[in-house]
């Protein structure tokens, strides 16, 4: 029968290195992680392993042409995974850690499955030490998506998520009650700034 994921309690400000090495063995497994970020809870997985992507793509019943973003732990790993002209890196340097996905064109290293028809991806370095610690400790992207339920407002603590997805996921961290915000989407393709969605993050002209 199966069994709901533990839940292990975090500092997700000062994460210790010991939870650190559990989430990240459990993503090299293939497994699937919930997560506290700077915006919403998160629900995740390696960027490497097409195994677990599709698990994500049935947990959130998500149509296959919409791929999901990922978090990168600093600028200069998002140049390994991105097109970053001098235009983008200047104004993700001054956005970044931060609650923003920039949209960008793809490399050539990026799974087909994670970008669109025009091979364009998201990406975030979010202001969330514990996820910027185990996206480094992995050494790739983490590919996130809001922990939520049938479609209802995105879960905000680790025994809700327990609950209604504990038996579709690994492991869950618990970082405390979290608030729900969706980062702010802003395209970058062109030299351009375009917010696509309005979230958490605020762009000033």
């Amino acid at each position: 029968m199966p069994v709901p994921a533990p839940i292990i309690e975090v500092d997700a400000i000062r994460p210790q290195p010991r939870h650190v090495d559990k989430a990240v063995k459990v993503l090299e497994d293939g497994g699937l992680i919930a997560y506290p970020t700077d915006t919403y809870y998160g629900i995740g997985c390696d960027l490497a392993s097409k195994k677990a992507i599709d698990r994500l793509y049935a947990l959130k019943d998500r149509d296959r042409r919409k791929p999901f973003s990922f978090l990168c732990p600093d600028l200069a790993d998002v140049a390994k995974y991105a097109h970053v002209s001098n235009f983008a890196f200047r104004t993700m340097k001054q956005l970044t850690p931060g609650p923003f996905t920039f949209v960008l064109e793809a490399t050539r290293i990026v799974p087909e499955m994670m970008q669109t028809k025009q091979r364009e991806v998201g990406i975030r370095v979010p202001q969330a030490p514990l996820m910027l610690a185990i996206a480094n400790k992995l050494g790739r992207p983490v590919v996130t998506t809001s922990a939520t339920h049938d479609d209802d407002d995105a879960l905000i603590d680790a025994r809700d998520i327990k609950e209604k997805l504990g038996l579709k996921l690994d492991l869950i961290l618990d970082g405390g009650v979290q608030p729900s915000e969706p980062s702010t989407i802003v395209s970058l393709i062109g030299d351009h700034i375009e917010v696509l969605r309005q979230g958490k993050g605020i762009i000033v002209a």
